[in-house]
């Protein structure tokens, strides 16, 4: 799950350059017809309001997600909303009860070897676990790791600054091998642009076009690369569970380790943009 540092005047020729305008639309038509390095997809997140239902619903509750997380995912306003041309997700403490959102495409958009762009300003605060991520939407049939699993962008507040990206594989999970890294010290000051590039024989990831890790297995099988099928977006932040917990603040032998001072942890998307390869 889950060199250094971004010239960060790149990134507005960066934005223009891929920019489709606020009507961007895309027909399906022929896959014959799709060039490498098209627009395929994109959520602009323009408006107010609720997510776009026709790209993005919902996990919703607080059963832990095979972390150990504490927070409980809704799909209220005061967790998931967009607002001045961004997607928001907010996670709140109330009494004691953290909650906050999951979005995702599943059943809604599906992808297979593409580059996914998403920029993006992340939550501060330890005891935060934000991710931009992918799921094979397979994995309802043969479950996970077996499905595959691609972090674009994962970032856990007690390591401020890190940004961590991997592939989980059924023959590297849970204490991942294939993961990577890079410094991004104003993570939840300024935006950046959190892309993987994923074709039939590599996945690489890159912060505002600085490439930091790739994987390309020697030998492509079921064990290592379950990546020839569609796979969905996931956006969301978790709070503690076995990554995201900071042992200081941690009780009762639970992974709760969430800076008691930490009330709210917000994450920005400005937009996510899929093209084809």
């Amino acid at each position: 799950m889950k060199l250094i540092l971004f010239v960060i005047l790149v990134l507005p020729f960066t934005y223009c350059k891929d920019d489709p305008g606020s009507s961007f639309s895309y027909d399906n038509g022929d896959d014959d017809t799709t060039k490498a390095g098209e627009l395929i997809w994109s959520d602009e997140f323009n408006g107010q309001g609720a997510p776009n239902t026709n790209n993005w619903t919902y996990d919703l509750g607080d059963n832990g997600w095979g972390n150990n997380e504490v927070q409980l995912y809704t799909s209220d306003r005061k967790n998931v909303r967009i607002e001045d041309g961004k997607l928001v997700i907010e996670a709140v403490k109330e009494d004691g009860q953290w909650t906050s959102a999951r979005i995702k495409t599943q059943n809604k958009q599906t992808f297979t070897h593409v580059t996914v762009k998403a920029r993006a300003k992340l939550p501060d605060g330890s005891g935060t676990w934000p991710a931009i991520w992918m799921l094979g939407d397979n994995f309802p049939e043969v479950g996970w790791p077996e499905c595959g699993e691609i972090d674009i962008m994962e970032h856990v507040g007690k390591d401020p600054g890190v940004v961590h990206s991997a592939l989980h594989t059924p023959s590297s999970y849970g204490n991942t091998q294939n993961t990577g890294e890079i410094e991004v010290p104003d993570f939840d000051e300024a935006f950046h642009v959190y892309e993987t590039e994923w074709t039939s024989e590599r996945i690489s990831f890159k912060v505002d076009g600085e490439l930091f890790y790739s994987y390309e297995p020697t030998e492509q099988n079921a064990r290592t690369w379950p990546y020839d099928h569609p796979f969905f977006l996931i956006v969301n932040i978790a709070m503690g569970g076995n990554w995201g917990s900071d042992p200081q603040y941690e009780s009762d032998g639970k992974k709760n380790g969430i800076d008691p001072a930490l009330e709210r942890a917000r994450m920005e998307v400005d937009y996510i943009r899929v093209y084809a390869n």
